[in-house]
């Protein structure tokens, strides 16, 4: 083929916008879908995405279109949309130019995200009390993706305000099916290892199903577990996710994260010197109070004439001198009379016979008494005598005085003949005496010898 044969780019680019321009079918065109990648856009053009369960379309909505509308299009919300189909020409992408835009009900995500959150607040998620930020955090944990701008903004943020602090990186992934349990499994291993004073969890901004990890129910009751306070910032000033709510606190962006997380150290320094100052100031302050009080109490009559402190006290000692002295002779008076009332009728009700009664019942129990212990006495004697027969009785030195005897080999008792060896030694106990003798012959009887 010939060079002439090949066409450029842009010839092919603006062949294709005007098939789509003329094409009757694309002209006008009716539209059913949910709004996908909405930022509203101020007093400017719209740019978002149309999308079903199976494809998405660019859209772009003018600004005198768009005035127009009486609501405000949401994220997630479903909408019927009518205007044209065209072809970009730069990009090569074909959109669909709205001219007019009415709700229809809200997407599946957007109604998840809602269920959701109603959920979780009767349960009392998002109105539990805040954890407070530590004031000087030493280490703060991060759980982001470790190639995106949030970790660096953070790391930014926080060296030049506070670089004394230590920014540790737990990685996860922040988009896609797998996210949700990723950033849960991380919250969790920060809390199980400890030792963090503040947790930031983040992402940068996107549509909301790039944003829906942060809208899972395992990553809302994760964060609101956590025993470490959490900073959420996921998205942008315009999003908010269920992580959001639930979090500690909630911060627009990474970067606002750090500066919530941290202090600026130079600005702690000042406001400790100033602190410093004036507490030196005041006390200062203080201490001429305290002396001006000094002076003014030196000036004062308790110094110059200290005999005036008391003189109100002694008199209030002597009027209180009468009056005890008249109060102790009226109380002895009345117990005299008392003690003599009572001492008539003692004699009137003597109790000399109730005495003698009951000096008669003593002699009575006294002798009583005597005799018991004697025939307790007697009693025990004669159990001790009988005793002491059974004794002796059974005494082995009765049977020795009999012509018996006992030998001993050592301090062993010879029992059997059998043990003892010729001219070996023992010693026979006797009544009245032992004496020491030797075998010369030993004689076993036959009765013994045929039992073995």
């Amino acid at each position: 083929m010939d060079h002439e044969d090949y066409l450029t780019v842009s010839a092919l680019t603006s062949y294709i916008k005007r098939k789509f321009d003329y094409d009757p079918y694309l002209g006008k065109v009716y539209l059913t879908g949910e709004i996908s990648n909405f930022r509203l856009r101020p007093n400017a053009h719209q740019y978002f995405s149309i999308k079903d369960d199976h494809a998405k379309i660019s859209a772009i909505m003018f600004k005198s279109a768009f005035n127009k509308i009486k609501f405000t299009p949401e994220e997630g919300m479903k909408v019927l949309v009518s205007g044209r189909i065209s072809l970009y020409e730069p990009s090569g992408s074909y959109q669909i130019y709205v001219d007019r835009m009415e709700p229809d009900g809200v997407g599946q995500f957007y109604l998840a995200y809602e269920q959701l959150k109603k959920k979780l607040a009767q349960e009392g998620l998002f109105a539990a009390q805040k954890k407070p930020l530590p004031r000087f955090p030493k280490t703060i944990a991060v759980v982001t993706s470790p190639s995106g701008s949030v970790i660096r903004d953070i790391i930014t943020t926080t060296r030049r305000r506070y670089p004394i602090s230590q920014i540790i990186l737990f990685p996860a992934l922040v988009q896609g099916t797998e996210a949700a349990a990723d950033i849960t499994r991380q919250i969790n291993r920060i809390n199980q290892i400890g030792g963090f004073d503040t947790m930031i969890i983040g992402r940068g901004g996107g549509s909301i199903e790039d944003l829906w990890p942060f809208n899972e129910e395992t990553v809302a009751r994760a964060i609101f577990e956590s025993k470490i306070p959490v900073i959420s910032s996921v998205g942008h000033e315009t999003d908010t996710t269920i992580a959001d709510l639930v979090a500690d606190v909630r911060a627009a962006t990474p970067t606002a994260a750090a500066e919530l997380a941290v202090p600026v150290l130079s600005d702690v320094m000042l406001a400790l010197k100033q602190d410093r100052l004036r507490l030196l100031n005041a006390f200062r302050h203080e201490l001429s109070m305290l002396r001006q009080q000094v002076t003014k109490l030196q000036a004062a009559y308790v110094f110059s004439q200290p005999e005036r402190l008391y003189e109100g006290y002694s008199q209030k000692v002597d009027l209180l001198s009468r009056q005890l002295q008249q109060g102790m002779t009226h109380r002895l008076q009345l117990m005299t009379s008392r003690l003599n009332v009572v001492d008539e009728r003692l004699r009137v009700a003597t109790p000399r016979h109730q005495v003698m009664q009951l000096q008669q019942s003593a002699a009575n129990l006294d002798q009583r008494l005597g005799l018991g212990i004697q025939q307790l006495f007697m009693g025990y004697r004669r159990q001790l005598s009988e005793l002491a027969q059974s004794l002796d009785y059974l005494s082995p030195l009765k049977i020795m005085g009999r012509g018996y005897s006992y030998v001993t080999s050592g301090d062993k008792v010879v029992a059997d003949v059998t043990t003892l060896s010729v001219n070996e030694s023992v010693t026979m106990h006797l009544k009245n005496g032992q004496v020491e003798a030797k075998i010369t012959d030993i004689k076993v009887d036959e009765k013994d010898e045929t039992n073995e």
